[in-house]
């Protein structure tokens, strides 16, 4: 039979066990705890804030046209006898590009100048007898008016053999050339086209809603595909007085600049015009970590002198290939985590593999990183 005696020392054992076991067990926690290796700091890239002037964009398609163009046409109908140009050629204003068949008219120049010679030796001789009066005024003033017809004779003619000189209106490039020598030409014929192209107007169509921020001399990007999508600069030269009552849009026409002549009349342009232009807080977009309808940010501080990180939450505006408008939370020259921020926590090492400020070669980084092979099981950190 057990009694309360015999019991009392097994409860004691049973207590005095558990509690050495638990120390032990507490003990070499510690210790594990104690000589448990820190955390390996997280590669990654950081990217610092930076101030650029931005502007909101109206995208839109234009197309170009030259600043004067025309069709050089034929104003009579004659055979050609002289081309002086050649298929896209640079023309100076008033350059001889065509020559027509003038023999006739030239015969009659010639003849027309010796009826002048003539009237003006009669009345050369009438003057004379007048000072002698053996004429008389009436005689004189036919001979002078016979004078006069010969002079207007010889104007009209000239103006005829003028006619029949093509040149060039203004300064220009030449198009393709549509006759021949020797070629009989009528009225309306095209002989060539001539572009001024130093400048472009650039037509393009704009909703209405922005009638009120449209005005003369707001900037403009343009680029085409079919010239490699090159941006060129231009501004908004006028606006029409008329808004289309189909598609609410209206007109705009901007110029740009030609200097090398690389944008040709009716090609197809893509344009952005540039408003609300103002200086901007950016960051890389690949920064950004959207957790529901918020947007946060990995931002490097410094703390007990090594690099780490805090979460940040930001307010963005503007998105621009490849960066983001940042409105509150940041500071300019604050460094955002860009590549890696999906893995740091707050308050992890950071080890800085490059600053992406424009001046390293980000993707070379990152390759040389992911070839790096990993380090042996076992081996002591």
């Amino acid at each position: 039979m057990i009694t309360n005696q015999n019991v009392r020392p097994y409860r004691i054992f049973n207590r005095l066990t558990c509690l050495l076991a638990t120390v032990f067990i507490l003990t070499i926690s510690t210790t594990a705890f104690a000589t448990k290796a820190p955390k390996p700091a997280k590669h990654v890239i950081v990217a610092p804030v930076v101030s650029k002037q931005i502007s909101d964009r109206v995208e839109a398609l234009g197309t170009a046209r030259a600043t004067e163009s025309v069709n050089i046409t034929a104003g009579i109908t004659d055979k050609v006898t002289k081309i002086r140009f050649d298929d896209g050629q640079q023309v100076k204003a008033g350059d001889i590009l065509v020559v027509l068949e003038q023999a006739e008219e030239q015969a009659q120049l010639v003849r027309a100048q010796a009826v002048r010679g003539e009237r003006k030796l009669a009345l050369e001789r009438l003057r004379q007898l007048e000072d002698k009066q053996l004429t008389s005024p009436d005689e004189i003033d036919r001979t002078r008016l016979e004078l006069e017809q010969a002079e207007a004779s010889i104007n009209v003619i000239k103006t005829r053999i003028s006619d029949r000189v093509i040149r060039a209106p203004f300064d220009g490039i030449l198009g393709l050339r549509n006759i021949s020598l020797g070629a009989l030409v009528e009225t309306g014929d095209l002989i060539t086209t001539l572009d001024d192209t130093h400048e472009i107007k650039l037509d393009f169509s704009v909703p209405s809603v922005f009638l009120e921020e449209l005005r003369p001399g707001l900037k403009i990007k343009a680029r085409a595909a079919a010239l490699g999508n090159k941006e060129y600069l231009g501004e908004v030269k006028s606006i029409d007085s008329r808004i289309d009552s189909v598609t609410r849009s209206i007109q705009v026409r901007a110029l740009l600049a030609n200097p090398d002549g690389s944008i040709i009349p009716g090609i197809l342009m893509q344009v952005d015009l540039l408003r609300n232009t103002r200086q901007a807080l950016l960051i890389p977009e690949a920064a950004l970590l959207p957790l529901a309808d918020r947007q946060y940010v990995m931002r490097r501080i410094t703390k007990n002198s090594e690099d780490t990180v805090e979460k940040q939450q930001v307010k963005t505006g503007l998105r621009l290939p490849g960066y983001v408008e940042i409105l509150d939370g940041l500071s300019e020259g604050d460094e955002v985590v860009t590549h890696g921020n999906s893995k740091v926590k707050p308050g992890d090492a950071l080890d800085i593999m490059a600053v992406d400020d424009g001046s390293v070669d980000i993707s070379d980084i990152i390759k040389k990183q992911s070839t790096k092979a990993p380090a042996p099981k076992g081996s002591a950190p």
